[in-house]
């Protein structure tokens, strides 16, 4: 027959405490897994197109910048085609990373994680008044012992 909650014995609701607390904490785990999951493809989002960015770089610099500052190099002086040509394509090179960088800013960051942890552990601790008061003689000891 299932005892009520007054009839329960100590050890039986500590039992159970620590088996709710158990499945809290996994499920916490469990969250920042997903969460973790989630910016890490922005990332790799980011970082791809840091990438793409990078490549297109280096690949108009080598194939177009030739071709380009040599027609310009028909009105212009040779050295003035070519740094025409260079600045041009670090400008479009500067906006794909400005992109890339707006992709990183939208992060979330484990908001929810943190928001329930925070939740979780006002939950957890006492009131103010409900603490005993700490004497004024004894330092509470630390983890290091001291």
């Amino acid at each position: 027959m299932p005892q009520t909650p007054e009839e329960e014995s100590l050890g039986s609701l500590v039992a159970q405490a620590s088996s709710q607390i158990s499945d809290l904490v996994r499920s916490e785990i469990e969250l920042a897994k997903a969460e973790f999951r989630f910016d890490a493809k922005r990332v790799g989002t980011a970082g791809g197109l840091f990438a793409a960015a990078a490549f297109m770089a280096h690949l108009c610099l080598i194939l177009a910048s030739f071709t380009i500052a040599f027609v310009l190099a028909q009105w212009l002086p040779n050295w003035l085609a070519f740094l025409i040509v260079t600045v041009f394509y670090l400008v479009v090179a500067g906006l794909l990373v400005f992109i890339g960088v707006r992709r990183l800013k939208g992060l979330a960051g484990m908001k929810r994680t943190a928001r329930s942890i925070k939740g979780l552990k006002e939950i957890a601790t006492p009131e103010d008044e409900t603490l005993p008061a700490v004497r004024p003689d004894r330092e509470p000891v630390t983890r290091d012992g001291s």
